[in-house]
């Protein structure tokens, strides 16, 4: 009887621990980190989820970038708690980069966040809604999950989904909101007709930048990430890509040369398709011609401090 009563206590000792243990269990606890939540694209034969980012700050998932298939199981795993993210942004609002943003909200129902959530995303065009009309189409009271529309007017008694449009045409550099941990910044950056913007997030003296995809349309990101420190970009496309393709990601050449006239001091390469894995070091060397830098493709879960 004494050894059960001690493999009861340490039973519920393992229990409760792992209740509460909601901080990173792959990344370090002190300064700012960058984590994949998932690698792949909108492809259901790779293991992999969609492209998703979150930003680490001493140990509190701040940020969290492009909630796509995949986010809301690959968030719980990483330890996060959504009590204590500043803010969510979407490059862009297709499934592949926003389609579990509604697993998230019900998943946040018994948390403990008591203060609004900002998300910030893309305008829409003809074809593409924007950010308020996406949250009001997925979880408003006429939605797709009308269950989740007290999170879009206050009346949860927990907290309110702040949302806001970010211009995805034209120059302009959109930079209005900050926090203690976090500062945002923003610029239209071009992927075929899909309203699409690259993200600048600053922690400190360290920055992110998340370009997503984008095919390098009037070299924005050159300016846009300069001494960033990690340059996020997807790796949608082969060096042999031609047509349509051309029009949605830049080639690993223009990559290369981005990172390089950039200074970034680390280039990731996530968002990875089936016809860009297996040719890795055809790719690497490819942007060896132009960036000397650190280069690393993205796998789930992995967790690089900066």
């Amino acid at each position: 009887m004494p050894h059960l009563r001690v493999f009861i206590a340490l039973l519920a000792l393992s229990t409760t621990s792992s209740a509460f243990a909601k901080n990173s269990q792959q990344c370090g606890d002190e300064g700012v980190w960058l984590q994949i939540l998932g690698s792949g694209g909108p492809e259901i034969d790779d293991g992999r989820g969609s492209a998703s980012y979150l930003i680490w700050v001493d140990d509190h998932a701040r940020l969290l970038v492009d909630p796509g298939p995949g986010t809301a199981l690959r968030f719980d795993e990483s330890g996060a708690d959504i009590a204590d993210l500043d803010a969510i942004v979407f490059t862009q609002l297709t499934v592949d980069h926003a389609g579990d943003i509604a697993a998230l909200v019900r998943g946040s129902v018994d948390g403990a966040r008591d203060r609004p959530l900002p998300v910030f995303g893309p305008d829409g065009n003809d074809v593409y809604p924007g950010m308020r009309v996406f949250l009001e189409r997925q979880i408003g009271p006429t939605g797709a999950y009308p269950d989740l529309a007290s999170y879009l007017t206050f009346r949860t008694g927990s907290y309110k989904i702040s949302a806001t449009n970010v211009p995805a045409a034209g120059s302009r550099r959109w930079a209005r909101f900050g926090t203690e941990n976090v500062r945002l910044a923003a610029i239209p950056v071009h992927h075929g007709n899909v309203p699409t913007i690259a993200w600048r997030a600053t922690m400190g003296d360290v920055s992110v930048t998340f370009a997503g995809d984008f095919n390098n349309d009037g070299n924005p990101m050159g300016v846009f990430a300069k001494g960033t420190d990690a340059l996020i970009v997807s790796h949608g496309i082969d060096e042999a890509s031609r047509g349509e393709l051309r029009e949605q990601f830049a080639l690993p050449s223009q990559i290369g040369r981005i990172a390089a006239d950039a200074d970034v001091r680390m280039l990731i390469l996530g968002h990875r398709m089936s016809r860009t894995r297996g040719v890795e070091t055809q790719t690497e060397a490819t942007i060896r011609t132009s960036y000397a830098g650190t280069l690393m493709f993205a796998n789930e879960m992995d967790c690089w401090g900066l």
